[in-house]
């Protein structure tokens, strides 16, 4: 099989955690044992969020005023590679032999998007909402309330396609684990002449990891976060884990918009295309030489706690979600 595990912001660095170099390492390293469980099974493709840590660039770029502060794009970049870095390393340790690659993703996105002028992605830390207050009136960001504090949010335009996606499908097809579109991709757009340019804001990366997922024909797509399930009502006293449902029976917009809503979004979005395209995905595996699954229903969508990753691939765990059961 192939398996697109998207790691989450929050999965690699907690809510409540300072954002220390070491705490990070220390979490990545976490992640990486549940990556390479699934990984000497597997073929695997790691993708990764990056809020806290492209918040935290922000910050330090702007306490530095001799230069103007650094636009998102290339705070996704520095945070592309750090991340990348560290998730690389740690796999190279839990998978002795095997080839890790971490690659520089830029994703296109249409630079008319509504979603510029609705900022609605998490970055950064929490604050408190006096301090929230003055950031606002100081900085002139947008900011939301996230649990009981609040965060910046910036525009996440919808990604649509993935500028490096050849050269992830050649080294995938050489067996190498591919370390990619982190933090949604390095937001782009290409002009009427053709030329690339950075954009000012951040992909959401479940939606990137969908669209690369069904670009590679991928067989099961994990995001993986610090909650065990999507649940109904949640923060409610009657909230309820969904442990197995479909497309048709789950709806995005009930879930919140910067966390949970993207990632069944995601997930529904992926096991659709993957549906409808499974016979063409087959015969093109079947000539690669990967392994499809047989069990019915199709391609996987999952999501759940980092740790629980395996068992979600298996059914076990958190939400799963397929066209049908």
């Amino acid at each position: 099989m192939l398996v697109v595990i998207a790691l989450g912001g929050n999965a690699l660095l907690r809510r409540e955690q300072k954002a220390e170099a070491s705490l990070q390492r220390e979490n990545v390293r976490l992640a990486a044992q549940a990556v390479a469980a699934v990984a000497r099974r597997h073929k695997v493709v790691v993708t990764h969020g990056n809020g806290p840590q492209v918040g935290l660039l922000a910050l330090q770029s702007l306490a530095y005023r001799e230069v103007d502060p650094y636009p998102l794009d290339v705070l996704g970049a520095e945070s592309e590679g750090m991340i990348g870095y560290m998730i690389e390393q740690e796999l190279g340790n839990d998978l002795p032999g095997r080839q890790v690659a971490t690659l520089l993703t830029q994703t296109v996105v249409d630079a008319d998007d509504p979603a510029f002028h609705a900022p609605t992605k998490f970055v950064g830390p929490q604050y408190e909402e006096e301090e929230a207050r003055r950031l606002q009136r100081n900085r002139g960001w947008t900011l939301e309330k996230d649990g009981d504090k609040y965060r910046r949010v910036v525009p996440s335009p919808a990604p649509q396609r993935i500028l490096e996606l050849p050269t992830i499908r050649l080294l995938v097809e050489h067996n190498v684990l591919v370390v990619c579109a982190g933090g949604g991709g390095i937001p782009v757009a290409i002009n009427g002449h053709g030329a690339v340019r950075g954009v000012e804001a951040v992909v959401d990366k479940d939606r990137a990891s969908a669209l690369l997922a069904s670009d590679l024909g991928a067989d099961a797509l994990l995001m993986l976060t610090d909650v065990e399930a999507v649940y109904r009502n949640w923060g409610q006293p009657g909230q309820q884990p969904l442990r197995r449902t479909t497309p048709d029976d789950i709806d995005p917009s009930q879930f919140a918009a910067g966390s949970m809503g993207p990632k069944v979004e995601a997930a529904c979005r992926f096991v659709r295309g993957g549906s409808r395209q499974d016979a063409n995905r087959r015969s093109i595996a079947s000539a690669r030489g990967v392994s499809r699954p047989t069990a019915s229903g199709g391609p996987l969508a999952g999501i759940g706690a980092l740790a629980n990753a395996a068992a979600i691939l298996r059914g076990e765990s958190g939400t799963v979600i397929r066209s049908s059961w």
